[in-house]
């Protein structure tokens, strides 16, 4: 019988850029929006992305969660939480676009949403939104009441 090795992993965050923001707290939705519009600017497909926050919710990275479609991306819980975990992020705000410039909420934004909302709870890393981006704009799950946040911390 040989004994196998067993694989020793190390976890590591890596910087692969910048986008200019301002070294502010994230105090609205508008302030979340104007960081990842930046980010996103000429994106042709549908992208989610991760805004990571520390304690006084300044933005410390953005994490791409996923690139899909003109009309659809694949998220799932551990893909959100799991940059935030790394960078030591005490909240998170995610963001989408849609290339078509249409705000409206899809069931599967408003289902990824609450699933967001509990895993965070569970984490002790809050969600405080889900912002849809749009053609110069955007719309806010959280503001909107499309989905219950319910008590927070």
């Amino acid at each position: 019988m040989s004994e196998a090795g067993v694989p020793i992993w190390k976890v590591q965050l890596v910087r692969e850029g910048a986008v200019k923001a301002a070294r502010r707290p994230v105090a609205s939705a508008e302030d979340a929006a104007a960081v990842v519009g930046a980010y996103l600017k000429g994106a042709d497909r549908e992208h989610c992305v991760a805004v990571l926050l520390d304690a006084r919710h300044k933005v410390i990275g953005l994490n791409t969660v996923s690139i899909g479609t003109v009309s659809a991306s694949l998220v799932h819980p551990r893909e959100v939480f799991k940059p935030a975990i790394l960078a030591n992020a005490s909240a998170v705000i995610l963001a989408h676009n849609h290339p078509s410039g249409e705000l409206e909420p899809s069931e599967h934004d408003v289902d990824l949403t609450r699933r967001l909302i509990e895993a965070g709870k569970l984490l002790g890393i809050e969600l405080l939104d889900h912002l849809i981006l749009g053609e110069g704009t955007h719309l806010s799950l959280r503001a909107s009441g499309t989905v219950s946040w319910g008590r927070t911390r």
